[in-house]
């Protein structure tokens, strides 16, 4: 029989995977206390999103009441934490753990997400790291949209420069008549 407090969190885990966009599953093993709270705080700092550790038991059973369902390992192992946002939070954070020092160390690993609704591996979730962000996407789009205009008025622009130096050539040269 489950007992309140496990219900109380699993209504509340239900709740919370419900309102969010998106979410990064990561495992964390061999973790230290200092790189535990620096991995949480860049996370809270840089992408604005809060690392969660929660039963792995109970964040299945709200994911699949959502209707996320996970392959079983994704939730195999002690230490699995999950980062709920938007869509350009989860890519904000996984772009922090892919870039933290503990990642590099093997200490912490994708395990899998969601994006959207969409369940996603663990090498997708990984690859959310190296989506460029909102702004460079905008600078993207605006570099192809005025790109073209820009190659017109240098074709345009280039004739009657060259002609003017065709001409100012000529007078330097002594050839050009009074």
């Amino acid at each position: 029989m489950p007992s309140v407090l496990n219900t109380m969190l699993l209504r509340e885990l239900t709740d919370t995977y419900k309102s969010a966009d998106s979410l990064v599953v990561i495992s964390m093993n061999g973790l230290s206390m200092n790189e535990n709270e620096a991995l949480r705080n860049q996370l809270a700092a840089e992408a604005g999103v809060r690392l969660r550790m929660v039963p792995n038991r109970l964040a299945r059973r709200a994911l699949a009441e959502v209707g996320l369902e996970f392959d079983r390992d994704v939730f195999a192992g002690a230490n699995i934490g999950v980062m709920i946002s938007d869509a350009e939070g989860a890519i904000s954070a996984a772009k922090v753990v892919k870039g933290h020092g503990t990642t590099k160390a093997g200490k912490v690993a994708f395990r899998g997400g969601a994006l959207e609704g969409n369940v996603l591996g663990a090498d997708d979730a990984k690859a959310m790291a190296e989506v460029p962000d909102k702004d460079t996407l905008r600078a993207k789009i605006l570099g192809c949209l005025i790109g073209p205009g820009q190659g017109l008025v240098r074709v345009i622009a280039a004739n009657p420069s060259g002609l003017a130096r065709v001409i100012q050539a000529h007078v330097d040269q002594g050839e050009g008549g009074e």
